[in-house]
């Protein structure tokens, strides 16, 4: 009872504007103000979500076969050469504007040459995920490396660390409130690829289902689809930052 009491607390105001915003979209739809066509009314949504519930599942396990490999294949690549980097200057110096140009370039612009160049889709979503999604856990790794304030390394010396443990014990945990920063941001960046990837040549996930019934013109099911994919981002993006503050339970915020 405490933590449903402490968590309207916390979000009553954030649930009065998902409110005021059904009731909102409610109000334009049963008065005709709102194209019917494509707004339609939600019983018609409700409808569909009871319909294709099944469908919708199915489509979310796709979507999660691609994402989680994507992400941990992001996160691999980003922590490694972000580490080398925040750790050797000459090395940063030398990479830094090679690897800041390549960032600023949208992966959807790479989306024609991994799809003819990669052996399967598959494997072209899954390039394009994480090529659109690293960018930020690496510069993340890279600053909190930068930034680490040096007692720590003098305490490590001290204490002689070296090597592997130096890495785990002393380096990534204090450069660990940077990172996790990063990484949040890198998520929204997976889902937004993700999606686009399922869009233009899946044949299941949840981009995939928006996009089919957008092209039959079966909007309350299109609506049903898009308020899936929110309502799955938001409750991953959730479960992150619980994670996150778990993880840095030791710091102020």
């Amino acid at each position: 009872m405490g933590k449903t009491k402490s968590f309207f607390k916390k979000y009553w105001g954030t649930i009065c504007i998902y409110a005021g915003l059904v009731l909102f979209y409610i109000f334009m739809t049963t008065t005709g103000r709102a194209n019917a066509y494509l707004f339609p009314k939600p019983r018609a949504i409700l409808k569909a979500f009871y319909e294709n519930r099944g469908v919708m599942l199915v489509n979310l396990l796709s979507s999660l076969s691609m994402m989680i490999p994507s992400i941990l294949i992001s996160l691999a690549v980003a922590l490694s050469l972000g580490t080398f980097l925040g750790m050797h200057p000459r090395a940063r110096d030398a990479l830094h504007p090679v690897i800041y140009a390549f960032s600023v370039i949208p992966s959807i612009l790479l989306s024609p040459f991994a799809l003819l160049l990669a052996p399967t889709f598959r494997s072209a979503a899954i390039f394009l995920i994480v090529y659109g999604s690293f960018w930020s856990t690496l510069f993340a790794t890279i600053t909190g490396i930068m930034t680490i304030d040096k007692r720590y390394l003098d305490n490590a010396a001290a204490l002689e660390l070296r090597g592997l443990k130096r890495m785990f014990r002393v380096i990534l945990p204090a450069a660990s409130p940077s990172i996790l920063a990063g990484f949040v941001n890198s998520l929204r960046s997976t889902f937004v690829m993700l999606v686009y990837a399922e869009m233009y040549g899946a044949q299941h996930g949840m981009g995939f289902f928006v996009k089919k019934y957008a092209e039959f013109g079966i909007y309350a099911n299109t609506w049903c689809g898009f308020i899936f994919m929110v309502i799955v981002l938001v409750i991953v993006m959730q479960l992150f930052e619980k994670l996150k503050r778990h993880m840095l339970k030791w710091t102020i915020g």
